[in-house]
């Protein structure tokens, strides 16, 4: 398998859905406790990047092995395994040798920070899996929006604080035959706040790649979100939750955990809204569904990069 191929089937433009939310968490951690772990910040790096690689190929494996109508749709196209006509056993090696080096490394953050790691990390691990896997995968469900903006938005921007401070967000310890547990809820919810772009902006990339595969999802047998409310709606949906994304950044100026510079985050919306637009108007996996990740970069980069800003006006 040469590169090229492999970075095909793992879909490695897609895993910006995943490293972003991680900057994001790990430059926030900066700004607010002016703390930050290089080792753990390299294993979570190593484990979220091979776990999301492995998700994408086995979704793609499991398209392939299920797919009802192989002609038609791109679908020659749109698949990595059949366009390059790579043997399955080559997949499934390579499946799990992502898979057993996202848990490694996983394991050796959790022995690096604690039980939290371990408890969110195993559960995201399996919402990861079933999202593909399985009797009904997740991602044939109309709950994939949910799952994907919840899981790759928030729980990795908590994960990726987290790691650097550890007791200062969430306290688990045992006490004899008792658990005990101590959660800062309000920091905990500043980083829900923090993550709502994240959020919605990744539930939209799976929106927009769900409308333009509606005719494929019916054929297929997956009844996604656009096609239980139809495909206007999903595009009224889909218009919603940007503009909606923005509503934080209001929030989080008012209580002073945004720093004011983060006001120029506002100016995204010119090429937001014009990307929209056209997205409304066509909506195919070649010419348009790219709209949706260029979205997600321009609004949660463009926080990235006035964060960074104001740790160094800060120094």
């Amino acid at each position: 398998m040469t590169l090229k191929t492999f970075l095909n089937l793992v879909e490695i433009r897609t895993k910006l859905a995943s490293m972003i939310p991680f900057f994001l968490g790990s430059i926030y951690v900066v700004f607010r406790f002016q703390q930050f772990q290089v080792a753990n910040f390299i294993l979570m790096f190593v484990s979220l990047l091979t776990f999301d690689m492995f998700t994408t190929a086995m979704n793609n494996y499991y398209d392939f092995k299920k797919a009802r109508k192989k002609e038609g749709y791109g679908y020659q196209e749109h698949n990595a395994i059949v366009k390059f006509g790579l043997k399955e056993s080559t997949v499934v090696t390579l499946i799990i040798t992502l898979f057993v080096t996202a848990v490694g490394t996983g394991m050796w953050l959790v022995f690096n920070t604690g039980l939290v790691v371990f408890l969110v990390g195993g559960l995201s691990f399996c919402v990861g899996i079933l999202y593909s896997f399985g009797p009904i995968p997740i991602s044939r469900m109309p709950l994939g929006e949910l799952f994907s903006g919840l899981f790759m938005g928030f729980v990795i921007i908590f994960v990726s604080t987290y790691i650097h401070v550890g007791d200062q967000l969430v306290v688990l310890a045992f006490d004899q035959q008792n658990l005990i547990v101590q959660i800062d809820m309000l920091e905990v919810l500043l980083i829900f706040l923090i993550s709502i772009p994240a959020i919605l902006c990744i539930a939209n990339i799976m929106l927009a790649n769900n409308i333009c595969d509606m005719d494929e999802d019916v054929e297929n047998k997956r009844y996604t979100l656009p096609v239980y409310i139809g495909k206007r709606n999903a595009l009224n949906l889909f218009r919603f939750i940007y503009y909606a994304s923005y509503l934080d950044l209001i929030v989080l100026l008012f209580l002073k955990v945004n720093p004011m510079i983060v006001v120029l985050v506002l100016l995204t919306l010119i090429p937001l809204k014009r990307n929209i637009s056209v997205f409304m108007k066509k909506q195919t996996k070649q010419h348009t569904f790219g709209l949706a990740v260029q979205n997600f970069l321009i609004t949660n980069m463009a926080r990235i990069l006035t964060f960074s800003v104001a740790i160094v006006m800060a120094l």
